[in-house]
């Protein structure tokens, strides 16, 4: 009873406009900064690293560098401080937690990017003529 009861609540605050995105892509979050009584809107792009599972506590974590200096950002999925997500790349990882990036420094740092077929195939065309 109790459960439920919860999760009735919960469910009223749910976002239905998630983007869908994995570990290991590359994407640019949108997200409002209120500085005084102004709010703007800030983009903070870089690699998620981690999805955690949960209903309205579900959190991602983008990790990007910045100025030689790695920094990262957990962002709840399901909150409105957020405009919207984009997926810029699709990262082709076989990993839910990219930890092991921390360590690594420039290009190592990269990771492979899934190359979808029908893209491929369209680009290739083109070049052709």
């Amino acid at each position: 009873m109790r459960r439920s009861l919860i999760e009735h609540v919960e469910n009223k605050f749910l976002r239905k406009d998630i983007t869908a995105f994995r570990t290991g892509d590359s994407v640019r979050v949108h997200w409002k900064v209120k500085e005084g009584e102004k709010e703007r809107v800030q983009a903070f792009e870089g690699v998620v690293i981690r999805k955690t599972k949960g209903t309205n506590r579900a959190t991602f974590t983008v990790r990007k560098m910045s100025f030689g200096v790695g920094v990262e950002r957990i962002f709840p999925i399901h909150s409105p401080r957020y405009e919207k997500i984009e997926v810029l790349t699709r990262g082709d990882v076989n990993r839910k937690r990219l930890f092991y990036l921390r360590e690594l420094k420039g290009k190592a740092s990269r990771v492979d990017v899934q190359v979808d077929p029908d893209k491929a195939a369209a680009k290739a065309a083109a070049a052709r003529g």
